[in-house]
């Protein structure tokens, strides 16, 4: 394992907002990472869809930021122009955003959520986009603040001397705070005690090792990059504390889908008796999708896999088919407990619909608040909760 060191002062990364004019979406290029650290200002509906579409913004969260932001950007030129005219071109190009990547669920949750600041509102198309450019930055500080809770809520699951098992990256290039599985372990360093993270580095497009490795080392936390292949191994050392992940869409029975590579994880884990835990913000939980089964896996192009980024040399025959899907499904029964900004869910999970969340959410949720008959809280905890 690395030597510790000591976490950094820096502020925290700021990997999706507004550009100082708020007018385009300023974000970090996380294709060019960790070789160069690139900020692209995106101004059209094309450079946002592009910039989703080819990960240069990834992670559910920062997702959703992105394309809520980008539609009030995509929209700007078209103040002028009637009320219906507006409208319907919102619709449209949220439609394009939201075609983009089908399985993070925040991404259509935040794109509904700006089209009804506008459809619900009064006035102008100018004053419509101004409605629409208050919710983009209203959704930005609540994921602020959401990254800080999970923290809270997480930490008291963090011991002292504890080595963290993660996958991807969930952390602040993921989110618009400090990240989602990684805030327990930044919030559990800030109360001091010593933590150290191991990372797969997530293949086609190594996220743990090119985003998470170069994240956490930016902010003075030991961490150890393994191939993929690697971390059963490195559980039967007894080297692993727990396993900690994110998530870009929770089932409504506790099904997660993440990262490729989350379900072969949780088996190892389970296997040997480590806990697993998934840690996502409370728009993630989607109560209108019964069950993982059901949720949209979003495949890939042949090229990730064909080719390593940088290369020009072919990985493999032209002849040889690929699959290359971008998550899979962890079922609910291998996940210990479900960190949320709102509670600390344990099995057997049964999430709030959206229909029982906050009078905002309601009028704004990407599915219209609809909730399965009889849907009740999931057992949870609250900062109170210890390790188990």
């Amino acid at each position: 394992m690395n030597p510790a060191s000591q976490p950094s002062t820096e502020p925290p990364l700021q990997a999706v907002g507004w550009s100082p004019a708020q007018d385009a979406v300023r974000i970090i290029d996380q294709t060019e990472l960790p070789e160069r650290e690139i900020v692209r200002d995106l101004r059209s509906l094309d450079d946002v869809a592009r910039a989703i579409a080819r990960l240069e913004v990834r992670g559910a969260p920062a997702i959703g930021i992105a394309a809520a932001m980008g539609l009030v950007v995509s929209l700007d030129p078209h103040a002028g122009e009637s009320r219906a005219a507006f409208l319907e071109l919102a619709r449209a190009h949220a439609a394009r955003l939201r075609e983009t990547r089908p399985t993070a669920v925040n991404l259509a949750w935040a794109l509904e959520r700006v089209l009804q600041a506008a459809e619900r509102g009064e006035g102008s198309p100018r004053e419509l986009l101004q409605r629409m450019r208050d919710e983009a930055t209203a959704i930005l500080e609540e994921d602020r603040a959401m990254c800080r809770r999970i923290g809270e809520l997480g930490a008291p699951l963090v011991p002292d001397d504890a080595c963290v098992l993660t996958h991807c990256n969930a952390g602040a290039l993921a989110t618009g705070g400090t990240g989602t599985a990684l805030a327990p372990v930044y919030r559990a360093v800030e109360l001091g005690r010593r933590v150290r993270v191991v990372v797969g580095e997530t293949r086609p497009l190594l996220q743990g090792s090119r985003l998470t490795a170069w994240e956490l080392t930016r902010a003075g936390i030991p961490v150890t990059v393994i191939p993929d292949s690697a971390a059963a191994a490195l559980m039967r050392r007894g080297d692993v504390s727990f396993c900690l992940v994110g998530g870009d869409r929770v089932a409504a029975n506790g099904d997660v889908a993440n990262k490729i590579g989350t379900y072969a994880l949780a088996l190892a884990a389970r296997h040997h008796a480590i806990p697993f835990y998934v840690a996502v913000p409370s728009s993630t939980l989607d109560p209108a999708t019964p069950l993982g089964a059901s949720i949209a896996i979003e495949e890939r192009p042949r090229e990730e896999i064909a080719r390593l980024q940088g290369m020009s040399a072919p990985l493999l025959p032209d002849g040889a088919a690929v699959w290359n899907p971008a998550f899979d499904v962890t079922p609910a029964e291998l996940v210990t407990a479900i960190i949320t900004d709102r509670a600390v869910y344990r099995p057997p999970y049964r999430f709030e619909s959206r229909a029982s969340r906050s009078t905002r959410d309601v009028a704004t949720s990407a599915n219209g608040g609809a909730a399965s008959p009889g849907a009740r809280s999931a057992t949870s905890t609250t900062l109170s909760a210890e390790p188990r």
